[in-house]
């Protein structure tokens, strides 16, 4: 298996199934957006545990799907072993002229640089390929990330920007770095779209799952303390009718080469 990962992997892939699925159910629609042809080879970098990669499967496609953690991976591979999947980092991709699309669904608020994706992105199409991909844009779950800042710091401590682990670009900012790359912008979008979370746990299991990396240098009592703290400040706002309510803002972009 090809490896170009050098960082602890964060991602417990069990988790992610378990009680975040709303991240492939969510993607369908842009598979619809992609619009997948019979016989068409596709790059599906983010995969994630496999979910979209066989629904494109499933459209007749021939599919690599591709991730940076290993524990997604190996949940890809045992779920669907008829696709080939890999471990491979968005900002290293190593291949030339090789897809009829680029497909991403929430992947790239955690890649950067990201014109270095971008440029392996283009690169790994053929010409007049397609590049579809859907992420978090400017002021995704800000209520959220606002709200543990904010907690971190009357606890005591100090918030380091480079513990700051996403990039949610404007339309405006990511268009702009697409067309340096050489893609010619076709379709931009971004919308709001408040995500219900699974159980009265939600936001919890949701901090647990993307947001490690706020709690970075705090031990496992206070981060608790703090994200319990999150919960009570946040419960007027974000929570309705028993369920958790995530505030994201999503861009979706389709780029030609």
């Amino acid at each position: 298996m090809k490896s170009f990962q050098t960082t602890k992997d964060i991602w417990d892939a069990n988790l992610y199934d378990h009680k975040h699925s709303f991240v492939s159910k969510y993607g369908n629609s842009l598979v619809e957006l992609l619009n997948p042809q019979q016989g068409e080879k596709i790059l599906d970098l983010g995969c994630g545990t496999g979910d979209l990669a066989n629904a494109l499967y499933e459209h007749g496609a021939k599919i690599v799907g591709v991730d940076k953690s290993q524990n997604m991976v190996e949940q890809a591979i045992s779920k669907f072993p008829h696709i080939e999947f890999m471990v491979q980092d968005a900002t290293n991709l190593d291949y030339d002229h090789e897809f009829d699309a680029v497909f991403s669904n929430a992947t790239l608020h955690w890649v950067q640089p990201a014109d270095k994706a971008l440029s392996g992105i283009y690169k790994s199409l053929k010409q007049g390929g397609r590049f579809v991909a859907e992420f978090g844009g400017k002021g995704n779950v800000q209520t959220i990330i606002n709200e543990i800042i904010q907690q971190i710091q009357e606890t005591g401590f100090e918030f380091n920007r480079s513990q700051f682990p996403w990039y949610y670009p404007s339309i405006a900012e990511y268009s702009t770095l697409m067309e340096e790359a050489g893609f010619r912008v076709t379709y931009a979008q971004h919308y709001d779209r408040p995500t219900p979370l699974d159980g009265e746990n939600g936001l919890k299991n949701w901090i647990h799952m993307f947001g490690k990396n706020l709690f970075e240098g705090l031990n496992e009592h206070t981060t608790n303390e703090i994200i319990s703290t999150v919960e009570h400040n946040l419960k007027e706002i974000l929570y309705n009718d028993g369920t958790w309510i995530a505030d994201y803002k999503r861009i979706r972009v389709i780029g030609i080469k």
